[in-house]
């Protein structure tokens, strides 16, 4: 089932900026998108048509059967939630409870729906033991779980996460981008924007590759390295796990590989006789 659909959409900011040129494309029910180029290759900006933060200058942008052009924000936010990328641009509440319940009052549900939502939301995210503390107390991997808890609470079909795991260690990032995971498995589609080839690699099933504003590759993420011009016209890398592999010839067709995976062939070519 198509969620989100873009045809000929092009937007261009006051100041003349042609950020996005002709995208056209599809975001599934279910799908986990990565949308990944370099810094001003427009992911943001298309990325913000999904829920009217922006309007399209041509084109159009249909959202779950919405035309975006002629929705109110408020119907499309419980379609897709965005989650920016600096927690801190989202956070105002004296405490997480309350924050992660603010969405759902903005939408006028009825007192007991709002507590059903802020409960399962915290539930998920695994924020119920801190509900009454500030969201300011908390370093910035607790401080992204609040900011998603605050969006899944308005139950959104469709999830756009910026930088998920920006300025966060490897613990941090791992959690985060855990719970992004398992929220995909309960039924939300996925879109997370990131420069992190790593989170890349090792948990989006799909990537939209974007340079000067445009797709220039929509591929499995499993196939997304094979293709090397279009990750160069993007400025992207692979992992290093992959560069490894693909310069000691080890990559197989069968997707790709991964740290404990990439050690074992490497353990076993050394074990091979050299039989010259």
């Amino acid at each position: 089932m198509d969620i989100v659909q873009t045809a000929g959409l092009w937007h261009r900011y006051p100041n003349g900026v042609e950020a996005i040129r002709d995208v056209t494309t599809i975001i599934r029910k279910g799908d986990y998108i990565a949308l990944i180029g370099k810094n001003g290759s427009g992911k943001s900006t298309l990325a913000k048509h999904f829920n009217g933060l922006l309007r399209p200058t041509a084109g159009t942008v249909v959202v779950g059967g919405l035309d975006t052009a002629s929705t109110r924000s408020e119907e499309l936010s419980r379609i897709v939630g965005y989650v920016f990328q600096n927690p801190d641009y989202m956070l105002f509440s004296t405490t997480i409870e309350e924050e992660v319940a603010f969405g759902p009052k903005n939408l006028r549900l009825q007192p007991d729906e709002v507590r059903r939502r802020v409960e399962e939301a915290l539930d998920v995210t695994g924020l119920t033991e801190q509900r009454k503390e500030s969201p300011l107390f908390f370093g910035k991997g607790i401080r992204r779980r609040i900011t998603i808890a605050a969006v899944l609470s308005m139950n959104p079909d469709v999830m756009v996460i910026d930088e998920p795991t920006t300025g966060m260690d490897y613990r941090g990032r791992e959690s985060v981008m855990s719970l992004i995971d398992r929220l995909n498995e309960l039924g939300k589609t996925i879109v997370i924007i990131t420069h992190d080839m790593k989170v890349v690699a090792s948990h989006s099933h799909r990537a939209l590759v974007m340079s000067d504003g445009q797709i220039i590759l929509d591929s499995p993420t499993e196939k997304l390295f094979e293709n090397h011009d279009a990750l160069r016209r993007a400025s992207l890398k692979p992992p290093q796990r992959i560069q490894v592999a693909d310069e000691l010839g080890l990559r197989d067709g069968s997707g790709i590989p991964t740290v404990a995976g990439l050690s074992s062939r490497v353990r076993d070519e050394l074990r091979r006789p050299n039989i010259s």
